[in-house]
């Protein structure tokens, strides 16, 4: 009796599977299959475009599984989700901020030497605090902006015997603090009532103390180049290292630059602009590339290693971003010059994202001098890198690099540290949170606007509640396979992954609405691009390269060197299909071992 019971409910079960893929089928893609939100998710499925057939069957995770060919990708997502999903962000930065706020603020900003994984930025200075302020204004908490900001002017002191990295130290908290300045001051106001009563640039002066007390790193260096670390009381620790990264040193100009011009002194851009240069200088004379790490007194390359990720991936996207804040045409220049030498070396695979055969296009790590390939990983930083061809208009290789990226995703349900591509596995395992795959998306959302963004940061979203969601907070991932956690929430997470995620799902954001002009700094802070900062109160801190490169830049125009897109625009009839061509999203996903 039990055996007849067995088989009549495996029969009943198989004729409800029928039913339920015909229902997939006769409804269309709308249906999801899981429903970890209160709205169905869409499946992974995606359009072959007409004319071109799937070839042979493919893996449960590839897009063209579900759909039939032909089919718009926007019926896939529900007119009422976009705002369930930027709800959902919102949701998650309210968790981690309150917890934070209420186990966390005052109580853990000292890194803990034993923990490779933590960055000796915290400084003992409220660091998650001051890093969130903009991404509250940016979501329209004005309530717990306004209190925020009493909460930094009133308990936060830089007067402290702490050793900092003057660069994370740069990012997150001057960076942050100028950010929410600018808000504070801006007269339109945008994103609702920002102002504090009786504020007196309380934000700014913070800002100019804790710069000040980062300039001793840039004394006594025979090259311009910084010292890493700075003690925020004494100067200079007597057994500071002389070996920096390239990103660590040549990554201050945005910040500095912005407090300069606010303060109406030079000093800070001056150095950190002289810096850039000094490491520009160094660069190899055969192959246009640099190092990723370098000795600030002799110039010597320790770190002969170029790629776009950890040591090098800020020092480009500040080249081109001092250029579109402070207009400075030396910065495009020296940004179209890298841009050059990276598609020349570093780039692999066919010419063509979209079209053509061979390999997908991928960025590797060489050698500085020889251009020749030096490892076989690349690491989860590097997913910015998508972002910043889309804001030179280079979006068809944007799409095919960001495309890789997801699938690592797609593997793992988070980005490894570093991610070996010819063993198809990870190197370093641990993922703390980061925001560049989310950042990329974002910004090709906002250049394409193709609803395939959406669902890629759909699918984010869903894999950070499930993994990394814990009672007090989220937790960085210690192991992407197996899931275990750490003790740790990273600022960025807050300040960037979070912020990214809610302006994804949110398209009526003043970022987008509002007329005024924006940039995101390398830590996610938002920057008004006006007049004010391409006006300096100085003359040219360097002036005689500055004619040499005005004569070589001829316009203002971007050029992007690469000769697969040059600023067109993706055609808009490919709006609602794949970014991709199914076949070259196969492709991918068999590379990182998808399918």
């Amino acid at each position: 009796m039990q055996w007849r019971s067995l088989v009549l409910g495996l029969l009943l079960l198989r004729l409800g599977l029928h039913g339920l893929l015909w229902l997939v089928s006769a409804l269309g893609p709308g249906l999801g299959f899981h429903q970890r939100f209160p709205f169905a998710l869409p499946p992974r499925g995606a359009p072959h475009p007409p004319g071109r057939a799937a070839a042979g069957r493919c893996g449960r995770a590839h897009w063209g599984c579900l759909l039939r060919g032909g089919e718009a990708l926007q019926r896939l997502l529900p007119p009422a989700a976009a705002g369930q999903l930027r709800d959902a962000a919102r949701g998650m930065f309210a968790f981690g901020y309150d917890n934070y706020m209420r186990h966390a603020f005052r109580r853990t900003n000292r890194a803990d030497p034993s923990n490779l994984n933590i960055n000796d930025v915290l400084g003992n200075y409220s660091l998650t605090l001051i890093d969130a302020l903009d991404t509250l204004a940016i979501m329209g908490n004005s309530s717990e902006f306004q209190k925020a900001v009493k909460l930094v002017i009133d308990t936060v002191s830089f007067d402290k015997d702490s050793t900092v990295q003057v660069f994370e130290a740069t990012i997150r908290v001057l960076g942050s603090l100028l950010s929410a300045h600018i808000i504070i001051t801006d007269t339109k106001q945008p994103f609702g009532d920002m102002t504090i009563k009786d504020y007196d640039d309380e934000l700014l002066h913070m800002a100019r103390d804790l710069a000040v007390r980062l300039l001793p790193a840039f004394e006594n260096t025979k090259t311009g180049i910084p010292y890493p670390r700075v003690n925020l009381k004494t100067g200079i620790p007597p057994d500071s290292n002389n070996e920096t990264c390239t990103a660590g040193a040549g990554s201050l100009l945005v910040e500095f630059g912005i407090l300069s011009r606010l303060l109406g002194d030079s000093t800070f851009e001056w150095v950190a602009r002289r810096a850039v240069k000094a490491l520009w200088s160094l660069r190899s004379n055969d192959t246009g590339l640099l190092g990723n790490v370098v000795n600030i007194q002799t110039g010597h390359w320790v770190g002969k290693q170029s790629g776009l990720g950890a040591g090098l991936d800020s020092f480009y996207e500040y080249l081109l971003k001092s250029y579109i804040l402070f207009g400075k045409k030396e910065d495009l220049e020296m940004f179209n010059d890298a841009y050059r030498s990276i598609q020349n070396y570093l780039r692999r695979g066919r010419e063509a994202c979209n079209e053509g055969e061979g390999d997908p296009p991928l960025y590797v790590n060489v050698n500085m001098f020889s251009g020749q390939l030096m490892n076989t990983w690349i690491d989860s930083l590097q997913a910015f890198f998508p972002g910043l061809q889309v804001l030179i208009g280079d979006v068809e290789d944007a799409i095919c690099l960001h495309a890789f990226y997801y699938a690592i995703w797609k593997r793992y349900g988070a980005l490894p540290e570093r991610y070996n591509w010819q063993l198809q596995a990870p190197d370093v395992l641990f993922y703390p949170l980061r925001p560049e795959l989310v950042e990329s998306t974002y910004l090709l959302y906002q250049a394409t606007k193709n609803p395939f963004y959406l669902h890629v940061g759909m699918d984010i979203l869903q894999s950070l509640e499930k993994y990394t969601k814990v009672k007090c907070g989220y937790a960085t991932l210690h192991h992407v396979i197996e899931k275990s956690k750490e003790d740790r929430m990273e600022s960025f997470f807050l300040s960037e992954t979070c912020k990214y995620l809610y302006l994804l799902f949110d398209e009526e954001n003043p970022v987008h609405k509002s007329g005024n002009k924006y940039m995101f700094t390398t830590e996610g802070h938002i920057v008004s691009v006006d007049e004010r900062f391409r006006d300096s109160l100085w003359q040219d801190t360097f002036p005689e390269e500055e004619e040499r490169n005005a004569e070589k830049l001829k316009s203002n125009e971007l050029k992007a060197m690469n000769s697969s897109s040059n600023c067109n625009r993706v055609p808009d009839e490919r709006r609602y299909l794949l970014p991709l061509k199914s076949i070259y999203m196969r492709q991918i996903d068999q590379m990182v071992g998808l399918i």
